[in-house]
């Protein structure tokens, strides 16, 4: 049924954006130093260690049991969530994957006929499709922040994970150069992950 292929093509492209976001968050970390992890440029800011922190706490409400119990779970203490209390790479990091492996052992199992099924998020219902877009735009404007940052604390040795400034002419013309295909955009070996 070519209603089912759209819907299995979704949850791959789905699950490659989510991990090419993930990995963009990894990539801007592991460029920075320790002490860059926690700076916040201006006062009611928050540090790439709050982010991940906020990160980590709504994945784990949203994705654990998802399909069965509403998205913000009354465990889930979320202003704690902005207080500064990691110290070290290793606790960011913890975080960082343990966020992550909740959403991928939740979204990677899933069949295409799951995704209209209704879900809660704070009493409000979504299908599951649309509780996922939610999400992945969540995260995406998180980890802009999280590669923000990292640029802020580089400065001229930041490293671009895409198309470095002033290179898009150059980017282009090897694009162009090669022949027409079908692939998924977070495939390209030209973008870091």
């Amino acid at each position: 049924m070519p209603n089912d292929r759209l819907m299995e093509n979704y949850l791959e492209s789905v699950i490659k954006q989510f991990k090419y976001y993930q990995g963009l968050g990894w990539y801007t970390m592991n460029q920075i130093d320790e002490k860059s992890l926690f700076y916040e440029p201006a006062d009611d800011t928050n540090s790439i260690a709050i982010i991940v922190k906020h990160l980590h706490g709504n994945m784990l409400s949203r994705w654990t049991d998802f399909l069965n119990a509403d998205g913000e779970k009354e465990w889930r203490k979320r202003d704690e969530e902005f207080e500064g209390t990691l110290t070290n790479r290793k606790e960011v990091y913890k975080l960082w994957n343990e966020g992550w492996d909740c959403l991928f052992k939740a979204i990677e199992p899933l069949k295409a006929d799951q995704l209209d099924q209704i879900i809660y998020i704070r009493n409000e219902g979504h299908t599951v499709m649309e509780a996922i877009n939610r999400q992945l735009c969540h995260y995406i404007y998180h980890v802009g922040q999280i590669v923000f940052l990292g640029k802020i604390v580089t400065g001229s040795n930041w490293v671009s994970p895409s198309i470095p400034k002033g290179k898009s002419k150059d980017f282009n013309k090897n694009k162009f150069a090669q022949e027409k295909s079908r692939k998924h955009f977070t495939d390209n070996d030209d973008v870091k992950k």
